[in-house]
């Protein structure tokens, strides 16, 4: 809300919110959300279960931003509350979700405690969109290996990149609220317009720096003996983000350090992933140095796909309301293609 208020005081006319990674947080911080975009008395979300009768939320319409030109960013990492959100924005036609299919997150778990301290967790409902949607992915009872991989088999199968490969179960056909323009369930949020996972600069090389620590040891390292030279340079992140470079030097000492801790140096894949791993030691130095989390944001943002995706929507006034009128006739042709 802090960074709505500031934003609205600058002018704001549009407005994206980027939930990829975004595993979700409480109920009621993602009902509030969605109140500040929501007409009073539009469903928000619901929950249903077998011995859990139906318990709705709904908006009280007195948020500021009702109006407000709307696209939403989600992954395959935005999960539950995410999910509400794109979801309750995605079924009132009140903006256009970019991005891949969502994580599928939706069930609601009621602790029982014992009197030894001790608690059980018990899954007693599941969240729907208000169109009816059930955001929580399919799964078979007993077969928890099968769910903990899905998300490998969604990358395997090429939907993360291939939209051809997206797996839509038409029998599972909603429609929005406004609108009436087709949308899926099947769980998770699929998105009004597909952005595929840039994997061009991905390699083991950069795998195993991520993986093993490499990156933010080297940054620790590098702010701990250049902080006051870099806060006295620039006087801003927006003026960092222009000026500064990670240079040769420094990725000689960053390859360095990764041999050191056993990440054999590869040439080649250094190459091909050299340019993201610039970036993104950039951006963790951007954000130690001015202690804000954002500021790592500004600075990879520029290399973020699914950023220029939402950018070029919600700067086409023309495509932007096309989507919202009919939806994503891609989906539909998709459909058709498998049937045959």
């Amino acid at each position: 809300m802090e960074a709505l208020e500031k934003l609205a005081k600058q002018g704001m006319k549009q407005l994206v919110i980027d939930l990829s990674d975004n595993g979700g947080g409480y109920l009621n911080a993602a009902i509030d959300m969605c109140n500040e975009f929501l007409d009073r008395g539009q469903l928000i979300v619901y929950t249903e279960g077998i011995k859990s009768p139906r318990n709705e939320a709904n908006a009280f319409g007195n948020g500021k931003y009702k109006d407000l030109k709307l696209v939403v960013i989600t992954n395959q990492y935005s999960a539950s509350a995410s999910e509400i959100f794109a979801g309750a924005m995605q079924d009132w036609d009140r903006g256009i979700i970019v991005g891949r299919r969502s994580f599928g997150k939706g069930l609601v778990q009621r602790p029982f405690r014992f009197d030894d301290g001790s608690m059980m967790r018990l899954t007693v409902a599941r969240y729907h969109t208000p169109s009816g949607r059930c955001i929580q992915k399919p799964y078979t009872k007993g077969d928890k290996k099968a769910y903990d991989h899905e998300l490998l088999d969604r990358y395997n199968d090429g939907e993360y990149y291939n939209l051809d490969s997206i797996q839509i179960n038409d029998s599972l056909r909603y429609s929005t609220l406004k609108n009436a323009r087709p949308i899926y369930g099947g769980g998770g949020i699929l998105p009004d317009i597909f952005v595929p996972i840039d994997t061009t600069e991905y390699t083991t090389y950069y795998r195993d720096l991520v993986a093993k620590g490499i990156v933010n040891q080297y940054v620790i390292n590098y702010v701990d003996n250049n902080r006051n030279r870099i806060k006295s340079g620039y006087k801003d992140v927006n003026d960092y983000d222009a000026r500064f470079e990670v240079n040769d030097a420094m990725m000689r000492d960053f390859i360095a350090l990764g041999e050191k801790d056993s990440v054999k140096y590869d040439e080649n894949k250094y190459l091909i992933s050299k340019n993201m791993l610039k970036l993104m030691i950039k951006g963790l130095i951007a954000r130690d140095v001015f202690s804000d989390a954002s500021a790592y944001t500004i600075v990879v943002n520029h290399r973020n796909q699914d950023l220029d995706a939402a950018l070029s929507i919600i700067n086409d006034d023309e495509r932007f309301n096309r989507l919202l009128r009919e939806g994503n006739h891609d989906y539909e042709r998709l459909i058709n293609k498998n049937k045959k």
